[in-house]
């Protein structure tokens, strides 16, 4: 989810009023309590992963005192460089697919075309489905459609270069390691490429396989290629990592202009050997395989979202051609309207790799009356610095490993008594709250696996300060729904809405549903939209139905009674924020 960090519209409290609020008497949660909440709300998988993670650790990981998984697998890298440089090509080179599925501008993918191309042997592609990956990492049905999709306009793309994609389900994710190298050895390939991740299982996986080729005589190369700017490489004046968007982003413009070859796009990888689809025909025979049952679409949604979402890297590509020429000139001013067609709707590709954001911002560049990043066309300046926030959050998410696993990014916020409310959850869940724009959006997610930005930063918020529910819990399930479900951009774009994250608004700043409804949608055409049973009612009265007198039109259609009355919830979060930031960290 990506946070746009202008609070326009918001009840936007002061620090001084957030002093004023009393605390609740002899309702501090212990420790333990709130430890028990966590686990019983079901926040860590405990089929894959261990109990939460300790606050000591997070805070070891600030100190300095251990190891961050990308500093692993640097270190894997490091350590194997001259075993993996002395060793020869064999007879092919493989590139692993993973959130990388396009041709042009795919790091790795290049550098194995090269290699292979210099040693006239074969370029093979490889993708494995991974049915636990998909399950411990939450990604929705809706998602893992469209990369199957993906995958077989990506098979046939590669095809037509007489480079075969070998397309494999691996049951048990701890097995992707040995075997990719059992294939690689089948191949008689030496060389194997794949683009780094940022995620804590990923680096480490990647980590293990690189020390493990090395063993054997594989060279196994990951390289950054998600972000334009590789995470550890910015830094403040006094050699930190950056937490708060504004400066990191001003370096980030700063590191571009000074090094534009970061925005060179790789072209697509060279033509095979003509004697490829002998060797290796049966790769070329290859069918992509079906989703693992846990999940598959249904029918009817398979038919709906495939309408919805067409796939493929020819497709994103059309997609930003479209943006940059048609709309991107009216970006800034449309971009927070969810009735508009005002945003490029990227995410998606963005999530799956099917177009790189080096492409994106390369092609804004391109057509921009200025060669700045942060000059020319204001909305091509703005639109920019928002695709920018997806590397911010993976070099958050890099240097403060702990954010993947289920802990805020700020340690004071750990300790805030959070309710675990189910009936309240489902409502939210199912766009039943009484508050109409937040209910809009759950439903648009529902019906087609996506949400608006601005809505995004709403329902959240409203979880997490109107409800007070565990942001966490929303945050897993925007993964579970969404077609563009990212990690660091929805974790991020998360903590910025309940306050717990890096550059977050501060927590006495609370959105107000109605008035956001109000700015965002003043005529109501996404909520009429969205919420039929409000589609009758005319004017203002759609923002606030059961306060501005269109209750018994509402009532009548089955909208429901706001399930929390604003002010209270506001009072209740400014009480229960500072609480917990007042005491001890657990």
């Amino acid at each position: 989810m990506l946070a746009k960090r202008k609070a326009a519209s918001i009840e936007t409290g002061t620090a001084e009023e957030a002093r004023k609020v009393e605390l609740p008497k002899n309702k501090k949660i212990k420790p333990e309590q709130r430890k028990a909440d966590v686990e019983e709300s079901g926040l860590v998988n405990r089929k894959y992963y261990p109990p939460e993670i300790s606050q000591e650790r997070c805070l070891q990981y600030n100190r300095n005192e251990i190891k961050r998984p990308i500093e692993e697998l640097n270190d894997a890298l490091r350590d194997t460089e001259g075993q993996r440089e002395a060793i020869k090509v064999y007879k092919s080179v493989v590139h692993w697919f993973k959130q990388d599925l396009r041709t042009k501008d795919n790091t790795a993918l290049h550098k194995a075309s090269e290699k292979a191309k210099r040693d006239g042997v074969p370029l093979i592609g490889l993708y494995l489905v991974s049915p636990q990956d998909f399950e411990a990492h939450l990604t929705s049905r809706v998602r893992v459609d469209f990369i199957l999709r993906t995958l077989q306009v990506l098979q046939e793309d590669l095809a037509q270069l007489d480079i075969p994609l070998y397309v494999e389900t691996v049951e048990k994710r701890k097995k992707i390691p040995s075997r990719i190298l059992e294939l690689c050895k089948r191949w008689e390939a030496n060389h194997l490429y794949a683009n780094m991740e940022y995620e804590v299982d990923e680096l480490r996986r990647e980590a293990l396989l690189v020390r493990k080729g090395a063993e054997i005589g594989i060279s196994v190369n990951v390289l950054h290629d998600t972000c334009i700017v590789e995470p550890g490489r910015l830094k403040t004046g006094v050699g930190n990592q950056f937490s708060v968007y504004s400066p990191w982003y001003r370096a980030f413009v700063a590191f571009l202009h000074s090094h534009p070859n970061h925005l060179k796009i790789h072209p697509a990888p060279s033509q095979n050997p003509g004697f490829t689809r002998t060797k290796f025909k049966p790769l070329f025979e290859m069918a992509i395989p079906d989703a693992p049952i846990s999940k598959a679409l249904n029918d009817e949604e398979k038919h709906r979202y495939r309408a919805l979402w067409p796939v493929g890297e020819q497709e994103a590509c059309e997609r930003l051609a479209k943006f940059l020429t048609k709309r991107v000139n009216n970006y800034k001013d449309k971009r927070n309207l969810p009735a508009e067609d005002g945003t490029s709707m990227l995410s998606v590709h963005f999530a799956s790799g099917s177009i790189s954001a080096r492409t994106a911002i390369a092609a804004a560049q391109e057509v921009n009356s200025s060669p700045k990043l942060d000059a020319g066309i204001q909305g091509i300046m703005t639109w920019i610095s928002e695709v920018a926030w997806r590397d911010f959050y993976k070099h958050v998410l890099a240097h403060w490993p702990f954010v993947c696993m289920n802990k805020c990014f700020k340690p004071e916020y750990t300790n805030i008594r959070w309710e675990y409310n189910d009936d309240q959850f489902e409502a939210w869940k199912a766009g039943r709250t009484g508050y109409p724009l937040v209910d809009a959006g759950m439903r648009q997610a529902l019906a087609t696996g996506y949400m608006h930005n601005r809505v995004r930063m709403v329902v959240a918020s409203f979880l997490a300060k109107d409800l007070l529910v565990d942001w966490r819990l929303g945050e897993q399930y925007f993964m579970e729904l969404l077609i563009d479900g990212d990690f660091a951009s929805n974790n991020g774009g998360w903590g910025f809405s309940s306050s717990a994250g890096v550059d977050p608004q501060p927590y006495f700043r609370v959105f107000n549903p109605t008035l956001q409804s109000e700015k965002f949608d003043p005529e109501g055409h996404y909520i009429r939209k969205w919420v039929p049973e409000l589609k009758e009612i005319k004017g203002k009265a759609i923002h606030d139905p059961y306060g501005k007198g269109a209750s018994i039109t509402a009532k009548r259609n089955g909208y429901p009674e706001p399930i929390v009355e604003h002010k209270f919830a506001r009072n209740r979060a400014l009480s229960r924020y500072k609480e917990g930031l007042g005491r001890d960290t657990a």
